[in-house]
């Protein structure tokens, strides 16, 4: 738990950076620390803190659960800086590209 390293979560291969909500997401004590350096999205999708659900396999989230998903996306893609892209994401997932309105990846 070195205070000076980052603290990166990654939803849909997309790494934000909430370091600046270590209380939140930091070890040993935050509330969502299993999201916490990892694409974690299949637990988002799930509305889960199970630690078996922190995947970034979410090819077999139901439509409701990718809505969540999404909705979780936007709401860090909103309040936290992308500093990053996970390269090697599940082959289920690959076909699957998630952008920003505007039709990019770019803020």
């Amino acid at each position: 738990t070195d205070e000076s390293l980052p603290i990166y979560v990654s939803i849909r291969g997309t790494v934000f950076d909430v370091t600046r909500k270590r209380d939140v997401y930091g070890p040993p004590t935050g509330s969502y620390r299993v999201f916490a350096g990892k694409d974690a999205s299949r637990a988002f999708g799930l509305s889960s803190l199970k630690i078996e659900d922190a995947d970034p396999d979410w090819s077999t989230l139901q439509e409701k659960e990718l809505k969540t998903l999404e909705e979780w996306w936007s709401f860090f893609r909103k309040r936290y800086a992308v500093v990053g892209r996970v390269v090697d994401m599940p082959e289920s997932v690959q076909r699957f590209v998630w952008l920003p309105e505007n039709g990019t990846d770019e803020s």
